[in-house]
């Protein structure tokens, strides 16, 4: 199994697409402790309008998250990579107490240490109220994408 750390910079078109797809399955593991182990310990992170530093403070503030976005699906896309940095596009599903679903449009710019943990990460998040019936990210729970799901469809 590739981990999110098991892949180091300088990257490749081919080791930027395992590194999204690694952070994919991580995230939609919805594990804090696990999720948090591909950042350094001193990470600093832009989430919308949230400022995060460290594993501690990314390990709580991914708890609350899923708290509150229950059912929650990711799809992440390479968009672009360098050396030592990855741009992403993103699409997460998820819904509310309440029982509201919504579809979260995003981009991500990351940037690794020579370890290949992510010392920095930028997130702009919009949300879409969807219906229960107008879902495109529907695997089971606490399961990677499967291999023959298509990923992000195009944006309309």
């Amino acid at each position: 199994m590739t981990t999110p750390t098991s892949i180091r910079p300088p990257f490749t078109e081919a080791t930027a697409l395992a590194k999204v797809r690694a952070a994919e399955d991580a995230w939609n593991s919805r594990n804090p402790e696990r999720v948090s182990l591909a950042y350094s310990i001193d990470s600093q992170w832009r989430n919308r309008d949230r400022f995060v530093t460290g594993r501690d403070e990314i390990q709580a503030f991914l708890a609350d998250k899923w708290e509150r976005e229950l059912d929650y699906r990711l799809v992440k896309n390479l968009w672009s990579f360098t050396d030592n940095r990855i741009a992403v596009r993103f699409q997460y599903e998820y819904h509310n107490a309440d029982g509201q679903w919504f579809r979260a449009y995003g981009n991500e710019l990351w940037e690794f240490d020579a370890d290949g943990l992510m010392r920095r990460r930028e997130a702009s998040i919009n949300d879409y109220a969807i219906t229960a019936d107008q879902r495109r990210l529907d695997w089971p729970e606490d399961a990677p994408r499967p291999a023959d799901h298509p990923g992000i469809p195009e944006v309309f």
